[in-house]
């Protein structure tokens, strides 16, 4: 009879000698992943394996709810846990962030990884971005062939300069909706602007361009770059810092839309009123 196991695993179905359950939880970096143990242990001397063969689960860092916890990057992980299933590395067309992924994966100790994911030198002694297999390719397919010249891109200047995606033309909106409260008479110590969070639409490949990595994709993932979404939020609340990035791209308001309401915090009229809005700003890069 299988049986519950008290260190965070669903069912005890693995080797006898393991303190691990077969089925592990982890929480990297608040996003929570359940994998086997043979998984974590795939790739000899590496970070996890030490952590899930040499180490007991009296050891290893929880959170709340008892799942080992990592101070990850959780968005990437995804990719490492993938990596470790098959010892294949497969990635979307269009991906800015394999500088920050090699990070990960020297950080976990998958050296194979690593250099999978270094940038290669081409003939001309310019880095190119031959890495690995795309999620559109065959196998044995080579991963450049066929794609425009626009997907070959700097993997060293990604950072400090716009890549050649950055150089195209297009339109991005950004929203939020806020809420301040005036109160009786306009006093002085209303709370304004309190923003809920900032949405971002337009082209994935420009989004993706602009916010890099302070862009939450966990309402779209996976989303082409040719294609276009409205459910794509920054990870910060400050409108400025959007702006901010936007101009360091290239782009410039061109318009700019908003709505909205008056409420009474009570059904006393001369207590708080609480505005609420919606607002969009357009920018543009051509």
């Amino acid at each position: 009879m299988a049986l519950a196991d008290p260190e965070c695993g669903i069912s005890n179905g693995a080797d006898s000698a393991s303190p691990f359950s077969d089925i592990i939880e982890l929480n990297v970096g608040g996003q929570v992943y359940v994998t086997r143990h043979t998984t974590l242990i795939a790739v000899p001397d590496s970070l996890l394996w030490n952590m899930f063969s040499k180490k007991t689960p009296t050891e290893l860092a929880r959170d709340s709810k008892s799942r080992f916890f990592l101070d990850r990057d959780g968005f990437l992980f995804r990719y490492i846990l993938d990596y470790l299933r098959d010892l294949n590395l497969v990635l979307p067309d269009y991906f800015p962030e394999k500088s920050r992924l090699q990070r990960e994966a020297e950080f976990f100790q998958l050296r194979d990884l690593s250099k999978l994911l270094s940038p290669k030198m081409s003939k001309d002694n310019s880095i190119t971005d031959e890495i690995c297999q795309s999620d559109s390719e065959e196998p044995g397919v080579h991963p450049l062939v066929g794609l425009d010249a626009s997907r070959t891109m700097s993997v060293a200047s990604t950072a400090h300069s716009p890549s050649l995606e950055s150089k195209k033309s297009g339109y991005i909106t950004v929203g939020y909706r806020g809420s301040y409260t005036i109160g009786r008479d306009i006093q002085t110590d209303a709370k304004f602007r309190r923003v809920a969070r900032i949405t971002v639409c337009g082209k994935t490949s420009l989004a993706k361009e602009v916010f890099g990595d302070t862009l939450n994709e966990s309402r779209d993932p996976d989303r082409p770059p040719e294609r276009y979404t409205s459910r794509y939020y920054l990870k910060y609340n400050f409108l400025e810092q959007a702006f901010d990035k936007l101009s360091e791209f290239g782009f410039h308001m061109v318009a700019c839309s908003s709505t909205g309401t008056c409420a009474y915090s009570s059904n006393d009229p001369n207590e708080d009123k609480i505005w609420t809005s919606y607002t969009e700003y357009v920018f543009c890069r051509e």
